[in-house]
């Protein structure tokens, strides 16, 4: 993603990282880099991506979090050549047979050490978090762009659970996401048959929040995340809480998480900043975190 239409970005990571990190004011933005291979994940990767949000979370100055990819892709899944989840053949003398079965691998393992604490550590993030899909976004891939908060996608970007081809069930949080954004019937059908989704037709179902021309993701993502930098931090954070809470909620039981939450970011400076802007007519100047 290009940050040409705004300041230059300060890098922390060389060109060839798998992970770029800049920062633009007070959003911090992690650029997926692995091009040559769709932006697919590695052990390596995951690790670095969940560091990143640690890094970002412990960080005053960071309001807004921007996810993104370089190239034609935004992240094409776990890289199934990745030492930690590839399957090996038994050595022998000869020439591998390709019909023989490979030995098996504990993918579940995988997942406890990578993939639920970054799906974890991605969700509960004290700040905004904004994904930018710049290609297309498959499997895993595909479930990590849409634990963030508000998800904007490239007018080319497509959305593929493409576990079923495998032999795999959705993970990244796939399974509780998809029924919850799409409803049960069309997350079936996403899932079980693996088809690509576009991100038009994404937007229509309600799975992502907006579908832009090409040329204007990266200055439409960006303008979303700044926005969201400067509003009340903590009440969005608190609001994404809220809403995920009340789907296993009974409705009375909402309502007084709506009390308690109230009473909280009633003695906050950023409800006190925003009533007495309000009420001067003035631009609010928001620092909860």
């Amino acid at each position: 993603m290009s940050t040409a239409p705004h300041e230059p970005a300060t890098r922390s990571d060389s060109p060839d990282s798998p992970l770029l990190v800049s920062q633009e004011g007070a959003v911090r933005v992690l650029t997926l880099n692995r091009p040559q291979a769709l932006n697919a994940f590695t052990t390596g990767l995951l690790g670095q991506v969940r560091i990143a949000l640690d890094d970002a979370a412990k960080d005053a100055g960071v309001r807004a979090v921007l996810i993104t990819g370089s190239g034609r892709a935004f992240c094409a899944g776990q890289d199934l050549s990745d030492p930690h989840i590839k399957p090996e053949f038994e050595a022998t003398s000869g020439e591998v047979d390709p019909h023989r079965r490979p030995k098996a691998k504990d993918i579940g393992n995988l997942l406890d050490h990578y993939y639920i604490p970054l799906a974890l550590r991605l969700r509960s993030m004290p700040v905004p978090t904004v994904c930018a899909v710049n290609g297309v976004a498959a499997g895993a891939g595909a479930n990590f762009a849409l634990g963030c908060d508000l998800v904007i996608a490239a007018q080319s970007a497509s959305f593929i659970q493409a576990f079923s081809k495998i032999g795999l069930v959705p993970d990244c949080g796939g399974t509780w996401l998809l029924t919850r954004l799409v409803g049960r019937a069309r997350a079936l059908q996403l899932t079980l048959l693996g088809d690509k989704l576009p991100a038009a037709e994404a937007q229509q179902w309600g799975l992502i929040a907006r579908c832009v021309p090409d040329a204007e993701l990266a200055s439409e993502a960006m303008a979303l995340a700044q926005r969201l930098a400067k509003m009340p931090t903590r009440a969005l954070v608190q609001t994404r809480e809220a809403l995920d809470a009340s789907m296993e909620l009974e409705f009375e039981e909402s309502l007084r998480l709506e009390a308690r939450l109230q009473s909280q970011l009633g003695y906050a400076h950023d409800y006190l900043e925003g009533a007495a802007a309000f009420l001067t007519k003035r631009p609010p100047q928001f620092k909860d975190r």
